[in-house]
């Protein structure tokens, strides 16, 4: 390729698989922008990044700046949700190369008649973009650079430091080179902070042996608001099948009365786009959800692309499903696990397009008559990953408030992968971090890497599916540690309940689920019933509400702490005007104690300055002005999570 100019840009971030992914932020975040910038020779280059949204005609120019070994730096602020792209243009400044040259000249006392007839054609143009202010100088610098008679007047100009503001703020620009343009796309402020709570509907009835309602749902809905929690997922609302349903505990054989796994989608009552009929029907859901919203919730939805034998898509869609050669159909499989009431769908079916439209019309179903916006998407890794792309790009394009977590406990990259192709949120492996090495080595690789620019971690201590080994007959301390590092150290959290804050732990010997699944049987909870979990539970929450530092995940540094069990960690919002430090003990048996290096250089301090630092659990305050501060932390309340108040 063929390029006239003398700039070149390379090594420029953030740029996701060479600008084919977009880069993710939510509205009114900073995009730190980098680029390895340089020029042939010893001429002053200069950098401006330019950014639009795509819904405006101009772009908007913010300038870029050296740091070290010919690396520029530069911001800018997304305001508006959607999609906007940026490049990097690099150039020649004649304007400052010229006054460079010239001051080294009259610093060797040197003549520079010729040199300043140079200027003077260098500030013409400005004088059709400056303010009347700086033209007042502009006006007189050509008229003292043009007149031998005015020549000490023009170098006093020359030396003049505004000449140099106004030759910065209007470039002249020799032979631009741009780079190629890459994608951003701006999420609603949800996309970052969530707190969900999950519970099975059909659990809701306060009634024992009765199957719950949307009513029932009604009346739980306050007990998840005042717990702090802004979005309620539901497993799948659908009707149920009845061929090959599973039975208690994932018995093959079901009995008579058996619910089934909701999982298993589709029956003779209907499929993805109906609801099951024991829970109500859409009018009762819309209740729900305009009742959910009025306490500040969101009701999440789970799309799962999977079918029951016995979905209506069976007999009408026979070629979105693997046949075997024997007639027999082809039942999910995971081995050793096997899903006898689940058929996966062809994907590669020749009627894939018809195929993909379908599924593109079930979420757009959801969105336009009930107003769902946000999709717990079960299993996304085992369908294809440019169907994803596709779908949720069409989404998007109607309804840009719709957000999608990715339930894939997969390898790291297909969790990337479906991140890159536009997942909100994923799942992560968190729920098996434990130790501290692993959890600050697990959330530096989300936090510190590419990964940070495009994949939003969702911390969840359990799930439905996962009942981890180190909960298993654990004690309330256990518990509250767990929760306090999700909602801590990930800005989007979520439990699934009443499990959790009841403390259910009994678990299939040797396995990693619970006994007595909520999955394959209805579940009956006294919703009434309080204890001191949920207390500080509700702690933590109203904390993350009142800490905007807690609302994002990146901003993190990790403390050095003396003692293997006890962490600490500092968050700070991006104006670092919130600013938090978080300490908890890692033992849920005995009492640590430790000394905490408090981050003084990050937070602006200088000898002999002092915090004070407010638990928002315990309502305790301590003023500390030591670099190394010492700690103390009881199974009864296991951690710290300071405010950092500057004196």
């Amino acid at each position: 390729m063929l390029e006239k100019s003398r700039i070149v840009i390379e090594n420029i971030s953030p740029v996701i698989n060479c600008g084919d992914y977009a880069v993710k932020r939510v509205v009114n975040e900073i995009v730190d922008v980098q680029a390895v910038i340089f020029g042939d020779g010893h001429d002053i280059i200069q950098a401006s990044v330019f950014y639009k949204h795509s819904g405006k005609p101009t772009w908007n120019e913010s300038r870029m700046h050296p740091a070290e070994n010919d690396i520029w730096k530069g911001l800018f602020k997304v305001e508006k949700q959607g999609e906007y792209e940026y490049y990097i243009q690099g150039w020649e400044d004649h304007g400052l190369n010229w006054r460079h040259g010239i001051i080294k000249k009259i610093e060797d006392a040197q003549k520079v008649t010729s040199e300043l007839l140079e200027g003077a054609e260098i500030l013409k143009p400005v004088l059709q973009k400056c303010t009347k202010t700086e033209a007042v100088l502009v006006k007189r610098a050509i008229a003292a650079f043009s007149d031998a008679g005015k020549y000490e007047e023009a170098v006093s100009i020359c030396l003049d430091t505004q000449l140099e503001e106004i030759l910065l703020k209007y470039p002249h620009k020799a032979v631009p080179f741009e780079s190629e343009k890459f994608p951003i796309y701006v999420d609603r402020q949800k996309a970052r902070f969530s707190t969900w709570y999950e519970f099975f509907p059909r659990s809701a009835s306060s009634e024992e042996g009765k199957h719950g309602t949307f009513k029932d749902c009604e009346d739980i809905l306050p007990r998840v608001a005042e717990m702090g929690f802004d979005t309620l997922y539901f497993p799948p609302i659908h009707p149920i099948g009845e061929v090959n349903r599973k039975g208690k505990n994932n018995a093959t054989n079901a009995e008579n009365n058996d619910v089934g796994s909701p999982w298993g989608i589709g029956s003779e009552k209907g499929g993805h786009k109906d609801i099951h009929p024991e829970l109500g029907n859409i009018k009762d859901f819309k209740s729900l959800i305009k009742k959910a919203k009025d306490l500040g919730i969101e009701v999440a939805m789970d799309f799962a692309l999977q079918a029951a034998p016995d979905h209506p898509y069976v007999k009408k869609h026979p070629n979105w499903f693997k046949w075997r050669p024997d007639g027999s159909i082809q039942y999910a499989e995971n081995p050793p696990k096997k899903y006898q009431d689940i058929l996966p769908i062809y994907f590669e079916s020749e009627e894939w397009k018809k195929m993909w439209k379908e599924f593109l019309d079930i979420v757009l179903y959801w969105v336009e008559e009930a107003g769902i916006q946000v999709f717990r998407v079960d299993n996304p890794h085992t369908k294809p990953f440019y169907f994803w792309g596709w779908l949720i790009a069409e989404v998007k394009k109607k309804h840009p408030d719709v957000l999608f977590l990715a339930e894939a406990f997969a390898r790291p990259k297909i969790m990337e992968q479906l991140g890159k192709q536009g997942f909100t949120q994923s799942y992560t492996y968190f729920t098996w971090r434990t130790n501290k090495h692993e959890l600050i080595e697990y959330v530096n690789q989300l936090t510190k890497t590419e990964l940070k620019e495009y994949f939003r971690p969702n911390f969840w201590p359990n799930t439905p599916d996962i009942n981890p080994y180190h909960l298993q007959g654990a004690n309330e301390s256990m518990f509250m540690i767990r929760y306090f590092l999700a909602a801590t150290l990930s800005s989007n959290t979520g439990i699934y309940g009443p499990v959790f804050e009841y403390m259910i732990s009994d678990a299939v010997p040797g396995k990693e689920e619970y006994l007595d699944s909520e999955k394959y049987q209805i579940s009956h909870w006294d919703w009434k019933a309080e204890n001191k979990l949920m207390r500080v539970i509700t702690k933590i929450n109203e904390a993350r509400k009142n800490n905007i530092s807690l609302q994002q995940t990146n901003n993190i540094q990790f403390c050095e702490i003396h003692e293997d069990a006890l962490m600490a960690y500092y968050k700070y919002d991006q104006e670092k005007e919130n600013q938090t430090l978080m300490i908890v003990s890692l033992d849920p048996y005995y009492t640590m104690q430790g000394s905490v290096k408090v981050p003084r250089h990050e937070l602006g301090l200088h000898e002999g300055e002092s915090i004070r630092v407010e638990d928002q659990i315990t309502g305790n305050s301590y003023h500390w002005d030591q670099e190394w501060c010492y700690v103390e932390l009881h199974p009864g309340m296991p951690f710290h999570l300071f405010t950092i108040h500057k004196n």
